[in-house]
């Protein structure tokens, strides 16, 4: 049910108690003046009343979708007000799906700093001499999330202007910054080729993934793969055919599959698509590397003797290159913008105020982070910072106290930014682009199975800025992507 608040700016006069006492006095007859005083604080109050309801509009778009109020948990309320001017089951506990991000994004930019960055060293037992480098060289990682197939080509491109070319010994990964439990990719939805499933890693390349273009031939009646990431040993066997569907969510019709270096791809690829990217993550994370590093080491012209491996860095072992990664401030937009969880995590991770960084560690530093902001958000349960979890939690009000607080903080600037712009980019690129909220919602989205969720900030006609949450958790949650388009238009419009 729908909670009103009673708002503490009304005069006395209006309140319930005190008026029944006055009317209750027998023969009591009111003044013109008290009655002129008194009306226009009913008025008001009837107008909060109303107010606090769900819009019409979004109560018969979730009576279309079979949605029952009591699955949905919504909060609308001004940057500058002292009360949400709507509110339904705001305290109750929900799943935030992607949403979660604001939490560690904005948890990442306060405790961090939007200039915060991550380096990822090359060391080795010895200088290298005459090209040659006698020993192993050992990449140290510090869970970088944006180390990707650039970044990584330029740190390798340093070691070959420093005198790199024959590497004597083994290329040692170093992941020791982190400790982690083991990872089962196939665990969260039996998908454990799709990239979101990866775990998060000290030395994380790539985002672990690899990347194959699909480009429809329609006079051939065939499907071409290109593969786009450079990969040693690499086997494709194309099995797809083409066929003659809308584009729509073609993604769900491939059926990838992996033994050893060999990826098989089967399955159908509509002509209507043209050229698609795929991205796969299908080797664990030191044969991920290894493919990645001989090929690129070997179109460098350097040569590698041993194997690959993980391992420690030796105390003495001397720097040869550094790779710095790009201020957090700009990650946190890929991350928020296109909900990217294994950036997410990574950050989550960095949070950690021990080293090795652990889970635990970092939820313990963002729930101490929420109690010195004064945010008391008891239901709040924290698995991994993304959002791609069945147990974490977290109520509309507890978002909207975060993105109220996150108003007032020096980090505003770089966690608006970083939102989905509505009708523009992001996740919201294709969405609310001919409404009323295009180009004025920086909203966060959400969606798992059973889950949709949208939080973020909405700028209304009249030039006030809103705070909007809604959660949905029910098992037509995907149909309920009509109400909440509904409650941002209903805002926008004000």
């Amino acid at each position: 049910m729908t909670k009103i608040a009673r708002p503490a700016s009304l005069p006395r006069s209006a309140r319930c108690p005190r008026f029944s006492r006055v009317a209750r006095r027998p023969g009591q007859i009111f003044s013109a003046a008290f009655l002129a005083a008194l009306l226009p604080a009913l008025a008001l109050a009837a107008n909060v009343a109303r107010a606090t309801e769900l819009p019409p509009a979004v109560l018969a778009a979730l009576k279309d979708a079979g949605i029952p109020a009591r699955n949905i948990a919504v909060v609308v309320q001004g940057v500058d007000a002292r009360q949400a001017l709507v509110g339904h089951n705001v305290a109750q506990a929900m799943n935030p799906a992607s949403a979660m991000k604001l939490v560690t994004t904005y948890a990442g930019l306060e405790l961090l700093g939007p200039a915060y960055t991550w380096k990822t060293g090359a060391l080795a037992d010895s200088p290298p001499a005459g090209g040659k480098l006698d020993g192993n060289l050992y990449l140290r990682g510090s869970g970088d999330p944006r180390l990707a197939l650039e970044q990584f080509w330029l740190l390798l491109r340093q070691l070959r202007a420093r005198g790199v070319a024959e590497i004597t010994g083994d290329l040692v990964l170093d992941r020791s910054a982190f400790a982690l439990p083991a990872h089962n990719a196939a665990e969260f939805d039996n998908e454990p080729l799709r990239p979101y499933n990866a775990g998060p890693d000290a030395l994380l390349v790539n985002l672990k993934s690899l990347r194959l273009t699909l480009q429809a031939d329609p006079a051939q009646k065939a499907v071409a793969v290109i593969p786009e990431t450079p990969g040693d040993d690499l086997r494709i066997v194309n099995r797809l055919t083409l066929n003659g569907d809308t584009c729509g969510d073609w993604r769900e019709k491939l059926r990838p599959a992996v033994s050893g270096e060999t990826i098989e791809l089967a399955g159908s690829f509509p002509a209507a698509c043209g050229e698609k990217a795929l991205h796969l993550s299908p080797w664990n994370a030191d044969a991920q590397v290894e493919r990645l590093f001989r090929a690129l080491w070997r179109e460098l012209g350097g040569s590698l003797r041993g194997r690959v491996r993980e391992g420690l860095t030796p105390s003495d072992a001397r720097l040869l290159a550094t790779h710095e990664s790009p201020a957090l401030g700009e990650v946190v937009r890929e991350i928020n913008k296109f909900s990217n969880n294994v950036m997410a995590r990574q950050l989550f991770l960095t949070l950690s105020a021990e080293r090795p960084a652990t889970p635990e560690a970092a939820r313990r530093r963002i729930q101490g982070w929420l109690a010195d902001k004064g945010l008391k958000l008891p239901e709040l349960v924290l698995d991994n910072g993304s959002g791609l979890s069945r147990s974490e939690r977290i109520s509309a009000e507890g978002l909207s106290q975060l993105l109220l607080a996150a108003w007032k903080s020096p980090s505003m600037p770089e966690l608006m930014a970083s939102l989905p712009l509505a009708g523009v980019d992001g996740t919201l690129k294709k969405r609310l682009g001919d409404a009323a909220t295009s180009g004025r919602a920086h909203l966060k989205t959400g969606y798992l199975e059973g889950v949709r969720a949208i939080a973020g900030y909405l700028l209304d006609s009249g030039g006030k800025r809103w705070v909007v949450v809604f959660l949905i958790n029910d098992p037509k949650a995907r149909l309920g992507k009509p109400a909440m388009d509904a409650l941002l238009r209903w805002v926008a419009e004000r």
